[in-house]
């Protein structure tokens, strides 16, 4: 495992034996990763690692309420296809038109069919599977058993090399058990306060080690606050950049109570922090 920690790392992402030993497990048995965890502790980032570290391409599907397949696996050029059928219209019988309007000429390709089409190395990251209707998770079911995708008018398209797929859940709804049965399963929690210091000084170096000492002890403090967003990994380095930039060298009730809208985005949140820091 010492040898996937270091490439992982060598791509910015500093990973502990229990993430290393699952992407490794991912990878020989074929298997999809599926990564749970609250927003902003690395999982998306940790897609965007593996890709790096084994110099793969990054093929990613966003989720969100309302995704269909047409956006998630392949839909026709419609404008394209009528401008045919006009042009070719007494010229030639319907079957032949038809033929022609379904091809590869005028299909085009979303992140699924994309990633199971390319014969290079590629990373599939279907981020926040859990924002996306029940349907989608159906529709990803053929593709994460069989690696292959069917088009009606097609045929069947089975990839020639698989994927490295990821998937990530904010575990905002419970996920299907045949969608679970297929993957690999990784929960990924905030990181110590050991491992956040070690991250922020990787992505922001130039901050001194006390600097990022008092940074991380705040961002644990405002963590255990009853916040309607806690902070994230991805904002505590926000927050180290921004410190840096402003010239600033100690994080003092000053600096805090200046840039606490860099880690905090709710009112309600800013106003509480406040209160529980003793922020005049």
């Amino acid at each position: 495992m010492a040898d996937v920690v270091e490439r992982l790392g060598d791509a910015g992402y500093l990973a502990s034996t229990a993430v290393a030993t699952t992407v490794f497990l991912a990878d020989r048995l074929g298997k999809p990763l599926l990564v749970e965890g609250p927003a902003g502790v690395g999982k998306t980032e940790l897609a965007k690692a593996v890709a790096a570290a084994t110099g793969a391409g990054l093929v990613r599907l966003q989720c969100y309420e309302g995704i269909d397949e047409a956006r998630a696996l392949y839909e026709w050029n419609h404008a394209k296809q009528l401008l045919r059928i006009t042009a070719s219209r007494g010229e030639e019988g319907w079957d032949a038109t038809r033929d022609d309007v379904f091809s590869e000429e005028f299909l085009l390709p979303r992140p699924l069919l994309t990633a199971i089409r390319r014969t290079d190395p590629t990373v599939l990251l279907v981020d926040e599977i859990d924002k996306a209707d029940v349907e989608v998770e159906g529709l990803l079911l053929e593709v994460l058993s069989d690696f292959q995708v069917s088009i009606p008018e097609l045929g069947t398209v089975t990839a020639n090399r698989r994927p490295f797929v990821l998937l990530t859940s904010n575990s905002t709804r419970e996920l299907s058990e045949a969608l679970k049965r297929r993957c690999l399963f990784l929960h990924l929690d905030f990181p110590d306060a050991d491992l956040e210091r070690r991250i922020v000084l990787t992505r922001v170096p130039e901050l001194t080690e006390q600097l990022t000492d008092a940074l991380v002890r705040t961002v644990r403090v405002l963590r255990a606050m009853e916040l309607r967003k806690v902070p994230s990994v991805a904002e505590t380095i926000d927050w180290g950049r921004t410190l840096l930039a402003l010239g600033l060298d100690t994080l003092d009730d000053d600096a805090v109570r200046a840039t606490l809208g860099v880690v905090l985005k709710h009112r309600s949140d800013a106003e509480r922090a406040a209160a529980e820091l003793r922020l005049n």
